[in-house]
């Protein structure tokens, strides 16, 4: 993150603090924001996930619903504006935010977001509670700081200007928009300044809740019908096959249909994925890198019985997952097998020959679902990219050898960066003669609007380079390409 720092009072645009009006309601008890603190402080010094590091400490702390509630809004959105926590806390600290213990640090960012973003939790309780949570846990020689930083922020916060965007994008981009350097100017090289700022501040909205249907037990259409009643705002996805949006809120484990395995939880662009690949009744499908098991399910779905899905991935533990999915759907044809697909995969082909369609959905940056995953931005650096590519082209060369002559094989990523999509793609077939990329033609009409010259579909939830794909605003950012095996090959 940058080291520039505006004044107080500097040029900029004004964001509002939080607001005094209004009725107050009771701040609710500590735990939540006890829990909210020591994840946010996992993420920052130990690099853990933070959907992970959340799952445990929620399970171990039997809160009820209301406050698991609460600490899960207090991560993710904490997690989420980071960088612009960051500047505001530092304006109102007298030494260097990065030099404070990461618990109190942690503390200093939870109480801030309720300050700014918590229109439910009065200022005073935000502050209070913060003050208590780092006396609970043996920090009291920091209360009076902490204290102090956020009654200042209270008072003063809604005077501090953040850096112009017309002026110093970058400096926007990371203080204003709560992106890290390296991504700020990447973003900004790509998209310019304003597309750039648009794009981060989608990216910090709640991701929306989408469901995919399962056809073997209901249309679409009769789904909505159910659903609609539930969730007031659900309408049909408008390019995948078998989303529906719900709307910003739900807990779909919850809901009766997907208890029933009439629907299951995912983002729209990653049923695309799915929507590409196009698998057939009858065909013989290999998901490489499957746990937990979403697409495997999806492909399962679209065969019906008629055909087999083998599911790959290299970590048993999570590959117990992909079981666990169909099962609840319903859907057979799926085996599972723990494999590192970046080794060679020659005797999955000797038995039963090699495979009609290979879906390759690539470890990634992650960068494309940051709204679903808002501590990637902090936990990635840009090294690992090159490192990532490397998996990456190594995962396509071995799927590349138990493909049928004529058969296609989808590449995908939930993430923006070309050293993980196109270079990848590029570097391959330079060197296959006998491969090619399939049009934009040959892919289902509802997608070819994404798709680009190359055969390229690219979806982002604000496309700076496409205004006129707004529809795409509440899906994740994901690349994908169908590669063809030339018959002859």
């Amino acid at each position: 993150m940058s080291d520039d720092k505006k004044k107080k009072g500097g040029r900029g645009k004004r964001w509002p603090g939080r607001g005094q009006q209004g009725p107050r309601k009771t701040a609710g008890p500590t735990a939540p924001r006890l829990i909210a603190i020591r994840v946010v402080e996992r993420v920052q010094r130990a690099g853990a996930y933070a959907d992970l590091a959340l799952h445990h400490a929620l399970v171990q702390s039997r809160m009820p619903a209301a406050d698991r509630g609460l600490a899960t809004e207090l991560v993710y959105g904490t997690l989420r504006w980071r960088g612009r926590l960051d500047y505001l806390i530092s304006q109102a600290l007298d030494r260097d935010l990065a030099k404070l213990e990461p618990l109190v640090t942690s503390a200093l960012r939870v109480g801030a977001y309720q300050l700014f973003f918590s229109d439910r939790i009065p200022a005073n309780a935000a502050v209070d509670e913060a003050v208590r949570c780092v006396r609970a846990m043996g920090l009291e020689r920091a209360t009076g700081l902490v204290n102090a930083v956020l009654r200042r922020l209270g008072r003063d916060g809604k005077d501090i200007a953040f850096p112009d965007l017309e002026t110093d994008p970058l400096g926007h981009l990371v203080h204003a928009c709560s992106l890290p350097e390296w991504i700020a100017q990447r973003w900004l090289d790509q998209y310019g300044g304003e597309g750039a700022a648009k794009l981060a501040m989608i990216m910090n909205e709640p991701a929306p809740v989408t469901i995919r249907v399962n056809r073997t037990k209901i249309t679409r259409e009769e789904a909505l019908a159910e659903l609609i009643e539930r969730h007031p705002d659900a309408r049909l996805g408008r390019y995948a096959s078998n989303a529906i949006v719900l709307g910003r809120k739900g807990d779909v484990g919850q809901d009766p249909a997907f208890v029933a395995g009439r629907i299951s939880p995912q983002d729209e662009a990653s049923q695309l994925v799915v929507d590409l690949l196009d698998p057939q009744p009858g065909e013989r499908i290999l998901d490489t890198c499957a746990a937990p098991g979403t697409k495997s399910a999806a492909i399962a779905e679209r065969l019906a019985g008629e055909g087999h899905v083998l599911a790959l991935d290299r970590h048993g533990r999570r590959l117990r997952l992909v079981g666990r999915g169909v099962r609840r759907l319903e859907v057979g044809g799926v085996a599972t097998l723990e494999r590192d697909a970046t080794k060679p995969m020659t005797e999955l082909a000797e038995a039963d020959g090699p495979f009609d369609r290979i879906l390759i959905d690539a470890p990634c940056s992650g960068l494309g679902s940051l709204r679903r995953n808002p501590d990637a931005r902090w936990r990635l650096r840009p090294e690992a990219l090159g490192d990532l590519a490397k998996i990456q082209r190594e995962i396509i060369e071995s799927a590349a050898a138990v493909l049928r002559p004529g058969g296609s094989l989808v590449y995908s990523t939930c993430t923006v960066t070309p050293e993980e999509n196109e270079k990848v793609i590029r570097g391959f077939m330079a060197t296959r003669a006998n491969w090619r990329i399939a049009t934009r033609d040959e892919a289902p009409a509802p997608l070819r609007e994404l798709i680009d010259d190359d055969g390229f579909l690219r979806v982002l939830p604000y496309m700076p380079n496409r205004p006129d794909l707004e529809d795409c605003r509440d899906m994740d950012g994901f690349f994908a390409v169908r590669l063809v095996r030339n018959p002859t090959a």
